[in-house]
């Protein structure tokens, strides 16, 4: 195929108050390529795709699709030239149909009123040609995760685009899901579309992607192909520096159990799941997409009821109803959705910090704003938070500091258990490695570490055990020697210790 540029952008720069978020960025997207955008959080990636798609308006430089020179104002202005971005944070309406999602704002219609009988079979003949088996009346707020992106991809394919952005679309997505999406990649790219794709999985990155353009601190670092470039050497561009242990696990000395959580059953998900995690130990629980390992996390602090099963603390039974009790013990939870579960994003750092201990900061009732100033000046400090100042809002922050902001909303809270539901999700790479490091210092200071993840070399790498969970049950147990990828994986798709074979 002959590929020609269908964008082209050219010494973009934008400055937002006090900040220059991208300084003289170039960048080109040809026709059937998938092009990945490398860079930590915060290189200016997303700030980038924003200005090609009319979200931001740019200070400097300029832009050009299929030749001609643009200058979007809006993100419909973008979509009527052939270019659409589908958002880590999926924008569409949970309470309407699969159709009315694709076609929203463009509805056929007959005689002044929308014709059903069309969009309905529009839509079903879209997503026949992406190969998605999604029923075109189903409610959106009925799908899952996976499902919802292949709909906003039909979206755009629907308004016949010419570049489609993919902003970290594997995210929350099964292996499976992972393989559905990739095809229709390639098929869209066989066609002629351009895709940009914002990711930092490398191993996705090699499999879909053609060439990547590295980006740091708002600069423009290089443009490489893929397949002849190795991941350190991409990984040095993007951080400025060698990371030599990707997974700084350091030993602990591991003591007493902490934390038990003894028969705990829902009446959803949980059935009779027993797990115990000791002082200085990170304890990782593993499965697919479903298996139940958030349930859990979620009924120990008391976010879910519990209809049976019973929790102990340092050998001694405890209730947790709710979790103001959980903080009470001394047991938090860092979750895996930070921006609706950990943050007040509207928030300034320092308010977010004291959040879980606001007794702290309080003096006859009222608010002590120079103990708030020192205590987030010391979380700053020792967690390596990256802002000018504790009153910015977090929502401004990139996502590993976001995700320190919350580590240190309950390190300030002086717990004893802390569980971390995907840690790394949506964390560049040189991000990962300081959350890692953050890890295993709390746990060598005798904490109890909980770590939910779907990464397998995360768990291979940072656990001391395994618990391997499938359909709401702990199906199995590993210690840190024992494990392997394979074993996991026969857990988690079902298999039980007892039916396993000795290796």
């Amino acid at each position: 195929m002959n590929q020609k540029t269908i964008v082209s952008m050219e010494h973009i720069t934008v400055v937002f108050p006090g900040v220059k978020a991208l300084d003289d960025v170039s960048f080109s997207l040809r026709s059937g390529e998938v092009h990945v955008l490398l860079g930590e959080n915060g290189a200016g990636k997303s700030t980038l795709v924003k200005v090609l798609s009319g979200v931001y308006r740019k200070n400097a430089g300029t832009v050009y699709v299929d030749g001609e020179e643009v200058n979007f104002s809006s993100t419909k202005e973008a979509q009527e030239a052939g270019v659409n971005i589908v958002h880590q944070e999926l924008n569409l309406i949970p309470y309407l149909t699969v159709a009315e999602n694709i076609f929203l704002g463009h509805e056929p219609k007959k005689h002044g009123i929308i014709d059903w009988k069309r969009m309905f079979s529009e839509t079903e003949t879209i997503l026949e040609n992406l190969g998605v088996d999604i029923p075109a009346k189903a409610e959106l707020r009925t799908l899952s995760v996976a499902q919802q992106q292949m709909v906003e991809i039909a979206k755009a394919v629907r308004l016949e685009s010419k570049v489609i952005v993919l902003d970290e679309p594997t995210s929350s997505l099964t292996d499976k899901e992972i393989d559905a999406l990739f095809e229709i990649m390639r098929s869209l790219r066989d066609k002629g579309v351009g895709i940009i794709y914002i990711s930092h999985r490398f191993d996705e990155i090699k499999r879909i992607c053609d060439r990547a353009t590295i980006m740091r601190d708002g600069k423009y670092i290089d443009t490489v192909d893929v397949a002849e470039t190795e991941i350190d050497d991409m990984i040095r561009m993007m951080v400025g520096r060698e990371l030599t242990d990707m997974y700084p696990k350091t030993p602990a000395e591991i003591g007493d159990v902490l934390l038990e959580a003894k028969h705990f059953s829902t009446e959803e998900k949980l059935r009779d799941c027993s797990i115990y995690v000791r002082r200085g130990e990170i304890l990782a629980l593993a499965g697919l997409m479903g298996a139940g390992r958030t349930e859990l996390a979620r009924a120990i602090i008391g976010a879910d009821p519990i209809h049976a099963g019973e929790l102990f603390l340092n050998g001694t039974k405890i209730s947790v109803k709710h979790p103001k009790d959980a903080v009470k013990h001394g047991i938090g939870l860092v979750p895996e959705d930070r921006k609706q579960q950990g943050l007040v994003l509207g928030m300034s750092i320092g308010k977010n910090i004291t959040l879980a201990n606001l007794s702290k900061t309080m003096k006859s009732g009222m608010l002590n704003s120079r103990v708030e100033r020192s205590l987030g000046d010391d979380a700053v400090k020792n967690l390596n938070i990256r802002t000018p100042n504790l009153e910015q809002r977090v929502k401004f922050l990139s996502g590993g500091n976001q995700q320190k902001v919350v580590i240190a909303k309950w390190l300030l809270a002086e717990g004893n258990v802390l569980i971390f539901d995907e840690p790394t999700r949506g964390i560049d790479v040189g991000a990962k490695s300081e959350i890692y490091r953050i890890m295993c210092e709390l746990a060598q200071s005798g904490m109890a570490i909980i770590m939910i993840s779907s990464e397998l070399p995360e768990v291979l790498a940072m656990s001391d055990r395994i618990y391997v969970m499938c359909n709401g049950e702990v199906r199995g147990e590993l210690t840190r020697e024992e494990a392997t990828q394979e074993k996991i994986m026969y857990y988690a798709t079902g298999g039980k210790d007892h039916e396993r074979e000795e290796d």
